[in-house]
């Protein structure tokens, strides 16, 4: 079954190229989602995250291994910051489409915290998705379209789930 999940963990770029490639997602698209103005652009996006849309398999790959990748590729300890990227637009967050999702991204939370991996507590938000805007053409695939630009993202850790 084709399932949606929506996370922000920085630069959106970085977060696409490494998602795009788990066995079990269809498709990604990088945009903004959870600010205040409809039709955001990559210059007017007020408090909305850079964001990355995940269509995936869930009969290949489950919504828990997804959060599972999401919290060993960017650090989900900082507020408002990934790498060199600082302001909301880089929060960590994950953006829910339903209470089984996001009781899902709370038990993972738990989970990433009594890990002891960080040496401070997850800020990762959990929001509701409202809309998704897909970001300019520019930016989608923008790491295959440029294999030198900047990311901040890489796998830390080993799974969470082991």
């Amino acid at each position: 079954m084709t399932k949606q999940a929506v996370f922000a963990g920085g630069c959106f770029w970085g977060l696409e190229e490494l998602v795009r490639q788990l066995d079990g997602v269809i498709a990604t698209e990088v945009g903004y989602t959870g600010g205040n103005n409809a039709h955001p652009t990559y210059e007017h996006h007020p408090g909305h995250a850079e964001a990355l849309q995940i269509e995936y398999d869930s009969s290949r790959i489950s919504y828990r291994e997804l959060l599972d990748f999401f919290f060993r590729v960017h650090d989900p300890t900082t507020l408002n910051r990934q790498g060199n990227d600082v302001g909301t637009s880089y929060r960590s967050a994950i953006f829910y489409g339903d209470e089984t999702d996001k009781a899902e991204a709370e038990k993972f939370i738990d989970l990433v915290n009594q890990s002891g991996r960080w040496s401070k507590p997850v800020i990762t938000t959990l929001e509701p998705l409202t809309s998704f805007y897909p970001a300019e053409g520019y930016h989608q695939d923008y790491l295959q379209k440029s294999p030198s630009g900047y990311t901040c993202h890489f796998v830390r850790f080993d799974s969470y789930l082991k």
